[in-house]
């Protein structure tokens, strides 16, 4: 087995710390202790904080991209588009930290709807868009603007999540995933061709 590059190291030794304990615990200092070098040395690989932080959200969308309705990947179209939001469901309340860097967290780096959405800069929301236009393709969701629609789609989830994870719903997990699927299905009736 090859040993991975001390960038890699670096960068999954920010992901880590992120995951359990948030973005403020993320420092070069931390970092560079839980990977066994100097401070000094992350610099070599990444310039700031800011490029580190950028380069874990990078992988960890490229990797949410791969993974991204895997767990349903056959049936029909509404089970495998509620695949899509179990999977968001899972990563959000596993890793909440890492959610909200990337979803909510405000950063300079971060992709921008429309502009980098058209371009495919999302790979977990390219597939989103990917199940509207089959939708729409099949006849099943009438014709509208595909990114819009995804975008409905998606916020509607991410805002439930928002609201759960600050404590502002008073739900188990079990009932609040079913409040999320309960959501979509009111959202792709009133998309129904």
């Amino acid at each position: 087995m090859r040993e991975m590059k001390t960038a890699d190291r670096v960068a999954e030794a920010a992901r880590s710390i992120l995951v359990t304990e948030g973005v403020e615990a993320v420092t070069m200092r931390r970092v560079a202790d839980s990977v066994g070098i100097t401070a000094m040395a992350i610099y070599k690989h990444y310039p700031n904080r800011e490029a580190l932080l950028t380069e874990v959200a990078d992988r960890t969308f490229r990797e949410l991209g791969e993974d991204w309705g895997a767990r349903v990947s056959e049936g029909d179209w509404e089970t495998r588009a509620l695949g899509l939001l179990a999977d968001l469901l899972d990563f959000a309340l596993g890793s909440p930290h890492l959610y909200r860097f990337l979803m909510t967290d405000r950063r300079e780096q971060a992709r921008r709807f429309p502009d980098d959405f058209t371009r495919g800069g999302s790979p977990a929301f390219t597939k989103i868009v990917s199940m509207v236009e089959e939708g729409m393709r099949t006849g099943l969701l009438r014709q509208d603007d595909p990114l819009e629609v995804a975008m409905t789609l998606s916020a509607a989830g991410q805002g439930l999540i928002q609201l759960y994870l600050g404590g502002r719903i008073g739900l188990d997990e079990e009932a609040f995933r079913a409040l999320c699927t309960r959501t979509a299905r009111r959202i792709f009736d009133g998309l129904r061709a």
